[in-house]
């Protein structure tokens, strides 16, 4: 029997209502962690944003290649927030995932838990016959590692963790418009190029199939049973 935990989808929604939605999951989960309130569920949060750029705690702002005028042009947002990890860009298209766990229940520490989340993208691609392992001394899930100028990112993680509950997590390129990407240097790096899962199987993908398959892979490698 696994951890029991809720699963919600909020839709398509604004980046920092999604960012509230956490704080408030985290916040209940480690209060009742603490004896000060009554037990709260984890909780396994999917869902899109509208376009946005953002910043993790750690990143670099000059990584953000287009000033405010220009992210107006293209209906984006921008904010610092408190995940680790560099600049990256969300959008509709794009599996975004915020498992709200407590790492401290199953005595695992933050890069296990890091490597569970790449690992449930990686088996979720082998389902569709794509191959994508990880980079060394980076996060994320990656395709052609070790061939030169062929190398791309189709998974970011980026993750917070606070009295050992987690919140932030990941984000999936499916059906994403790509041409988001070519206003940062996403991750940090300026030698790697992104894709998506409609690009590199050369179709429209039925996104709602894609979170079914993940969602599977992510509760069996985070031990969790869904309620």
């Amino acid at each position: 029997m696994g951890i029991k935990a809720k699963y919600t989808d909020l839709g398509l929604i604004r980046y920092m209502d999604a960012f509230s939605y956490q704080e408030k999951i985290l916040s209940k989960i480690v209060s009742a962690k603490l004896g000060k309130s009554e037990p709260c569920p984890e909780e396994i949060i999917f869902c899109e944003h509208y376009h946005v750029y953002t910043l993790g705690k750690s990143g670099n702002q000059n990584n953000l290649l287009i000033d405010y005028i220009q992210l107006q042009a293209r209906n984006a947002e921008f904010y610092h927030t408190n995940r680790g990890g560099d600049i990256t860009y969300h959008g509709p298209g794009q599996i975004v995932g915020y498992p709200i766990i407590d790492l401290d229940a199953r005595k695992m520490g933050v890069r296990k838990y890091v490597w569970s989340l790449e690992e449930a993208v990686i088996q979720t691609l082998i389902e569709y016959g794509i191959v994508a392992d990880r980079l060394v001394g980076a996060t994320g899930v990656w395709l052609d590692v070790g061939i030169p100028n062929r190398t791309r990112k189709i998974n970011a993680i980026g993750v917070r963790v606070s009295r050992g509950v987690t919140m932030h997590g990941f984000a999936f390129n499916i059906n994403t418009d790509l041409s988001y990407f070519q206003h940062i240097n996403p991750c940090g790096f300026v030698d790697k190029g992104v894709t998506s899962l409609a690009v590199e199987l050369g179709r429209e993908i039925n996104i709602a199939e894609v979170k079914a398959i993940l969602l599977k892979k992510i509760t069996k490698l985070l031990d969790i049973e869904l309620i």
